[in-house]
């Protein structure tokens, strides 16, 4: 019987705010295979982010339970205390964000680096070619020793990709990754997700408010108001990740 590489069981999440108590997600179930590239499209304020948070344990639930099934061991993300999660997210997952979120005084590189160095996976010579590696796959390695200023927001977006990678996760989160994007740009970014998928075994749950990027994933799923909505008989059929 296959495990799911997430599973989230009742999820519940709710902010305290002055005007009372906002539920931002409802009694989610939602579990994610190996290998799969789902998307999770909703408009905004709909709790795309705040699921993705659930995942990768940036943000505490209310209830409910989340597991990830990496590196040989299935976790409850939020029975960690805040340095183990911290920890098991720099060895498991890769975050990729809408706003890139490079450091702005270290190059290309040095951003990939980072990440390695801080989880001890590399030693130092090994992290650096293994950067050089990664930008090679997002075909910037001329770049590398650029600062993130002077290369475009579609290659800053690509270097992103390249360091959620770092340290060779199993699991890629993506929050809105080509919202600033121009559509050739997105298409690029697309197709590096899809090659991640489909030739290097990846699984990839990203969120988005463009309805029109449906068909670009393996499975996709609709959130409204906190809540999922059930699939249809024809969004529930698997597709193949496209690839170039």
């Amino acid at each position: 019987m296959t495990i799911p590489i997430i599973e989230l069981r009742n999820v519940h999440k709710t902010y305290s705010t002055v005007a009372g108590d906002f539920p931002a997600l409802k009694d989610i179930n939602l579990s994610v295979n190996t290998g799969e590239f789902l998307g999770v499209v909703g408009k905004s304020g709909a709790g795309k982010s705040t699921l993705l948070n659930m995942i990768n344990g940036v943000d505490g639930l209310s209830s409910g339970e989340v597991l990830v099934y990496a590196n040989g061991q299935r976790v409850s993300v939020h029975d960690l205390n805040e340095d183990e999660k911290a920890l098991w997210r720099g060895r498991t997952m890769g975050v990729v964000y809408q706003s890139f979120q490079l450091l702005p005084m270290l190059s290309l590189i040095e951003n990939i680096t980072l990440p390695m160095d801080l989880a001890g996976n590399f030693k130092p010579r090994e992290s650096r070619e293994r950067a050089m590696e990664l930008l090679r796959l997002v075909e910037l390695e001329e770049h590398a020793g650029k600062l993130p200023a002077f290369v475009s927001g579609g290659q800053q977006q690509r270097v992103a990709i390249a360091r959620a990678l770092a340290n060779d996760p199993d699991i890629l989160v993506a929050d809105e990754p080509t919202g600033s994007l121009d559509s050739v740009t997105a298409d690029h970014i697309f197709d590096v997700f899809s090659h991640l998928v489909a030739d290097r075994g990846k699984t990839i749950v990203m969120v988005t408010h463009d309805m029109g990027l449906k068909s670009r994933f393996t499975r996709y799923l609709t959130i409204t108001d906190g809540e999922l909505e059930p699939p249809s008989v024809e969004d529930s059929k698997p597709k193949r990740s496209r690839k170039k």
